[in-house]
């Protein structure tokens, strides 16, 4: 799934971990209970009086000077069940850089989602704003937020904070014995959130999320909202499309999750997506051999990548970097070129002279996981919809996958494994993405994106037909608008339809195109 986009210096590029998925850094500085076991009103689709409630539901919004930096820092109350709005309520944590363009050239909201499930949102306000063209974002006030269970939002899940804390045991099982090391470890981990937080999991839902942010629309007085989001922050905007069709005003996805193959199905066509994109990574550091010193060939490089997983498998950095750390920590490769040299100098200096410095720090920054992101995303994939339970499938097809795909198909199945153990049971189909009386949306995809690969934002494009589609012929990163280095082609599109809501005309699944950005050349 995709892992959750981080901000740092350098723009999100939707690091989301896995599928779903996923936001991002710099380079290197990159900026409780009883286990429920079914629960109907916290899956996606809920019925249709479960959608309405949170119209009628008037939510209360609380803003503050922030602590730091500028804009407004805000809180609001939301119905942890929306079948029963006046029950038990939790609280969402908000940011907002308010518009600045006279009243009658303002446009309403635009709230943003960097994607995960997981990820915090509450920097990317502020992000979106710098980044947008001054006209444009001076129209619209931006709200960032943390989804239900995130970061600075009340209850902020955790299940095992301790859980990363050590060198993981290794993700590719040399054993049975192994394999059941690891299943274990994913039973405890599933035990450890229904006993800590099992009243909370089966309304950590895709589809509550869409409903709180129709609460922060009427409490913000809106008739309708605007939205920008990325990997799993797409899937989020499908679902509030479907469910509340005549509250959008402009929508935007930028690499699109397939929202039939939710979630299952996509990780297993991401494992195939990302050997692709790592592939053209090893290619590129045989490209420059005369730098790393890592090998000639793509498969010379892989020799290479291969024998550091092992010596970290054996010996982890400080015991706490081993070989799924490593695969973390490249993995962010896959996601955004923009790290290759960091990545390809890190490798090179810890084969060649065992120095550690690089790859630890890397892994400090872009690698290392956030138990409470972790948390979330487990949460709301293994609720969204049902999971196999039988252990044998997941090995046997990843089994399978692996013989092809094998960079990312384990760390995917160890990552998503608690799902098969998860006190919510989600419904048996995903929701059906769509809905009568949408507005135009516009859609930004690269053709080679890993995190959620291109046939399956087609997929999605068929779902939603007032939908255009901005295709980036050759892009391999994850998170195409508002990149470093800039894409002038793609932003250009984003600020015309969130100024006029223009879209591109072409007919056909494709409806515009721009160049994807070259790859980069190291400095050294």
């Amino acid at each position: 799934m995709p892992k959750p986009r981080q901000l740092g210096d350098r723009p999100p590029v939707s690091t989301a971990r896995r599928l779903a998925g996923l936001a991002l850094l710099a380079l290197l500085a990159v900026s409780a209970c009883t286990p429920a076991s079914h629960a109907k009103s916290g899956g996606n689709g809920g019925s249709k009086d479960s959608s309405q409630a949170s119209s009628k539901t008037q939510a209360s919004l609380h803003w503050q000077a922030c602590s730091a930096g500028s804009g407004r820092c805000g809180h609001i109350s939301v119905p942890l069940d929306y079948s029963h709005p006046g029950g038990r309520k939790i609280t969402l944590a908000l940011t907002e850089v308010p518009a600045t363009a006279p009243a009658s050239q303002r446009l309403g909201i635009l709230l943003v989602n960097p994607g995960g499930p997981g990820a915090s949102g509450l920097s990317l306000a502020s992000f979106v704003a710098q980044g947008l063209s001054p006209a444009v974002a001076a129209r619209y006030d931006i709200i960032g937020f943390d989804p239900r269970g995130v970061g600075a939002s009340v209850p902020s899940l955790h299940c095992d904070p301790s859980f990363f804390a050590h060198a993981r045991p290794n993700y590719i099982p040399a054993s049975q014995a192994a394999e059941q090391v690891l299943i274990n470890r994913a039973k405890m981990y599933a035990a450890g959130c229904a006993q800590r937080f099992g009243w909370l999991l089966p309304y950590l839902t895709t589809g509550n999320v869409a409903r709180d942010m129709d609460q922060i629309r009427a409490a913000m007085g809106q008739p309708k909202l605007s939205y920008l989001g990325f990997s799993y922050g797409t899937y989020i905007g499908q679902v509030y499309a479907t469910l509340f069709p005549h509250q959008v005003r402009r929508l935007v996805l930028d690499s699109t999750v397939n929202p039939d193959g939710v979630w299952y199905a996509d990780n297993i066509g991401q494992d195939y997506a990302f050997q692709g994109r790592m592939n053209a990574f090893l290619a590129w550091m045989a490209k420059y051999n005369s730098l790393y010193k890592l090998g000639a060939t793509a498969a010379q490089v892989r020799t290479s990548w291969y024998a550091a997983r092992a010596k970290l498998a054996a010996h982890p950095i400080g015991g706490v970097i081993g070989a799924d750390e490593y695969d973390d920590t490249m993995l962010v490769g896959g996601y955004d070129n923009g790290y290759w040299p960091a990545l390809a100098a890190s490798l090179a200096t810890y084969l060649h002279v065992g120095g550690t410095g690089q790859l630890s720090t890397l892994y400090h920054q872009i690698g290392k996981q956030s138990e409470n992101e972790f948390a979330v995303y487990s949460a709301v994939e293994c609720a969204d919809v049902a999971w196999p339970r039988n252990f044998a499938k997941w090995n046997a097809d990843a089994r399978r996958v692996y013989a092809t795909a094998p960079v990312e198909t384990w760390d995917n199945v160890w990552f998503n494994a608690a799902c098969a153990f998860w006190p919510v049971h989600g419904p048996a189909t995903p929701l059906r993405i769509g809905a009568p009386g949408l507005p135009g949306i516009l859609m930004i995809q690269g053709t080679l994106d890993a995190a959620t690969p291109y046939a399956g934002a087609q997929a999605a494009h068929r779902q939603l037909p007032t939908a255009r589609m901005v295709v980036v012929e050759g892009g391999g990163n994850h998170g195409q608008s508002l990149a470093f280095p800039p894409n002038a082609c793609v932003n250009g599109y984003l600020n015309r339809y969130l100024a006029t809501g223009a879209l591109p005309s072409a007919p056909g699944q494709v409806n515009g195109t721009c160049p994807a950005l070259p790859d980069p050349v190291p400095s050294g």
